[in-house]
């Protein structure tokens, strides 16, 4: 018998599974698989998720069981997020996933993943300050959590994944317009709650967009968590990667070291969503964490 767990965090963008052991120190990674399956290309309100991005998902979730079953894990939590909680089929997918795969997919809301990935980024940071706001920039939502002492104090889950941005916006002006706006109502939102983001607050990014800054500032060919988490990044060097990679096409943009295949045309949105939370609330720099809402999952299986 041994004391593996397993989650999967099944994104709009990205899936990912980790086989983990469990203790009360943590957890200690066995094996991290990720795939890029664009779960949330071609959604529309009317048909949900679409018939391609429908089998890149059964794909992939086939793949992670099989690598499942080869652990011999029992204890197994595995979520799905934005495009699947919010497609009219998403009922329909987690029923065939569960008959075709054994995984039982949780469709979890914003509020929880929030929580969850809140608990994920705590266990792999290596400084805390008393307040953090976590920012994960993900492919259908992101939410914008502020912790105190290791406690959510505020959570919004706001409707700018940069799927859903690159897709439904084709003029990057429009784009703008849209991230802007939703950030005004955050700030709105903040003010209600009677939250003030103090000077000394830490900003810490995780999920792809984050990790991917990291990696090219690090050149990386290989992608090494150990290297991109807790890695900080200044609002100047985040500013010369939006303006490099802007001036490329998504084709042109994978010869940039750090750039994974399936985000070329993706980052320029998730940079947009990252640098208007920043300028919008003074932060100057911005710290990575490899760790989110799959090491979140880890920590809470049965």
């Amino acid at each position: 018998m041994n004391d593996y767990c397993a989650s999967i965090d099944f994104g709009t963008n990205t899936a990912r599974l980790l086989i983990a052991v469990r203790s009360p120190a943590g957890i200690t990674p066995v094996r991290v698989e990720r795939q890029v399956v664009r779960l949330g290309g071609g959604f529309t309100d009317e048909s949900g998720l679409s018939a391609e991005a429908w089998e890149r998902g059964l794909d992939c979730l086939r793949r992670f069981s099989g690598i499942i079953a080869e652990y011999g894990v029992t204890r197994v939590r595995a979520s799905a997020t934005s495009a699947v909680r919010d497609a009219i089929n998403g009922r329909a997918f987690v029923a065939k996933v569960l008959a075709e795969t054994g995984i039982t997919l949780d469709v979890i809301d914003g509020d929880v993943e929030a929580r969850l990935t809140l608990r994920g980024v705590l266990s792999g940071l290596d400084s805390e300050s008393d307040t953090i706001v976590v920012l994960d920039v993900g492919g259908g939502s992101t939410e914008f959590t502020v912790a105190s002492k290791g406690s959510p104090v505020f959570i919004k889950s706001m409707p700018i994944g940069v799927v859903r941005l690159t897709e439904g916006f084709r003029a990057s002006d429009e784009m703008l317009g849209r991230v802007h706006a939703v950030v005004d109502q955050l700030e709105k939102d903040l003010f209600s709650a009677g939250m003030v983001i103090a000077g000394d607050s830490e900003l810490v990014g995780t999920a792809g967009t984050a990790t991917t800054i990291a990696a090219i500032k690090l050149e990386m060919v290989d992608y090494d968590y150990r290297k991109v988490n807790n890695y900080t990044v200044s609002r100047t060097d985040i500013g010369e990667i939006y303006e490099r990679l802007s001036k490329l096409s998504p084709v042109e943009r994978l010869s940039i070291k750090g750039v994974e295949k399936g985000r070329e045309d993706l980052i320029i949105a998730g940079l947009v969503v990252i640098l208007s939370v920043m300028d919008r609330f003074g932060f100057k720099r911005l710290k990575v964490s490899d760790f989110g809402l799959l090491e979140g999952l880890a920590l809470t299986t049965a």
